[in-house]
């Protein structure tokens, strides 16, 4: 069996026209949108935003929300 071969170029556009003629255009860009490429290092920033602060840390922020709240 002997498949031409196509550039992926012309492979995105003829598929991007079926699901505009099939979908309609507010459509398709959503279900693009779901594909985009993101950028950083996700695990490093989770890690980041999703790390226990220190004890004293903790502790501080409890003292000042005490402080204001009896002030």
């Amino acid at each position: 069996m002997n498949v031409p071969t196509q550039p992926l170029s012309e492979i995105t556009r003829e598929a991007v026209a079926v699901l505009v003629r099939e979908l309609g255009v507010a459509r398709t860009l959503r279900f693009l949108g779901q594909y985009r490429t993101g950028r950083g290092d996700y695990t490093a920033e989770r890690h980041h935003f999703l790390a226990d602060p220190p004890l004293e840390e903790l502790l501080e922020q409890a003292r000042r929300l005490d402080r204001e709240q009896n002030a």
